[in-house]
């Protein structure tokens, strides 16, 4: 781990906001807000994590998401599953507001962008009218998911399997091998706490300073356990952190004292 993940592991342990109380699924802590909190070091960079999901390079001006899952519902509506179709839509909102919030140059979409190669045509046309006004004014990178990996052209942007900038690397997929600086999604990593007999799961960031799984962005997307077989493999040990989602900011927990299903 770096020296300047340190801290973070150390709020996991000791950080006050442990004790706050989970109710109706948020969580709730008379905490001043603060971006101390969102503030993750990965090999020597220093990254800011937001609280809707999202991941922010300030020197680059880099905005990142992951797990989209565009056009989810539409795809099980083919299947007979009928959910609200509006997943889409709320999804592409809150990338909306994030895009307004920090004005990135260039944004990167983690794969698994779409939830199945015919998602892309099955968007309404507003919904592709807000994808191209979001793209408009900045570069686009889609990296190639499992659910998605031959995106058409219509989509706009630009296409990669991964993409190093600097120490860092964006990939959909983890990798098992040298990892220093990797940044992926896939694993749609959730952690469950209790407190005051209560329990609640929250998508979280997974990271031990050295490598980071962000969390599902898609608004049907499902989440994993941190306490998986899955993140043990992937980092060796459960000492990595759980930066969980809050409604304006984030907890950290070491992945050992977060609750298994």
């Amino acid at each position: 781990m770096s020296a300047g993940a340190a801290p973070a592991q150390t709020r996991a342990s000791e950080n006050p906001a442990e004790a706050a109380v989970f109710v109706a699924g948020a969580l709730e802590t008379d905490l001043p807000e603060s971006r101390e909190d969102r503030v993750l070091a990965l090999a020597g960079i220093t990254l800011l994590a937001d609280p809707v999901g999202a991941l922010y390079w300030p020197d680059e001006k880099l905005l990142v998401v992951a797990d989209l899952h565009l056009e989810k519902g539409s795809a099980f509506a083919a299947r007979g599953v009928f959910l609200p179709p509006y997943d889409t839509a709320t999804t592409l909102a809150r990338l909306a507001r994030l895009i307004t919030t920090y004005a990135p140059r260039l944004i990167i979409a983690l794969g698994d962008s779409f939830h199945d190669g015919g998602g892309p045509f099955r968007m309404t046309a507003a919904d592709s009218a807000i994808l191209s006004a979001l793209q408009r004014g900045r570069d686009w990178v889609w990296i190639a998911g499992n659910h998605d990996p031959d995106l058409p052209e219509g989509v706009g942007g630009h296409r990669a399997n991964a993409l190093a900038l600097g120490p860092l690397t964006f990939r959909h997929e983890p990798s098992f091998d040298s990892c220093d600086g990797e940044i992926a999604g896939h694993l749609h990593p959730l952690a469950r706490v209790a407190r005051r007999g209560r329990a609640i799961g929250r998508r979280c960031f997974a990271s031990d300073g050295r490598r980071l799984v962000m969390p599902a962005f898609g608004a049907y997307a499902g989440g994993l356990n941190v306490r998986d077989r899955a993140f043990m493999s992937l980092f060796g040990t459960l000492t990595f952190t759980a930066h969980m989602l809050g409604e304006r900011r984030l907890f950290a927990f070491r992945a050992e004292n977060c609750l298994p299903d």
